[in-house]
């Protein structure tokens, strides 16, 4: 067992959470893009975000893959000349 899997089998235990329903790629593939295609600051507060959604029930099906496609959408329509993506204010 790797770091990764001890601390979230760990912190699934302390947070009474199945660790069969954590899709730890999928998570990690999410702050990826929103990391890159947003701020860094924007990734776990994305992932924050969408487990407070899946907790209270309101996230789509497909929420991580809609999230991702936003983060890439928004490297694309806010990057400028002056101000290109990846030096977006506190980054």
């Amino acid at each position: 067992m790797n770091v990764l899997e001890e601390w979230t089998a760990l912190v699934c235990r302390e947070l009474g959470v199945d660790p069969a329903r954590v899709d730890r790629t999928a998570v990690l593939d999410l702050t990826r893009d929103v990391a890159h295609g947003v701020a860094r600051p924007a990734a776990p507060l994305t992932a924050y975000l969408l487990g407070l959604a899946q907790g209270a029930g309101t996230a789509p099906p497909d929420a991580v893959e809609r999230l991702s496609r936003m983060a890439k959408d928004w490297a694309e329509t806010t990057a400028s000349p002056e101000a290109p993506a990846s030096e977006t204010p506190g980054s």
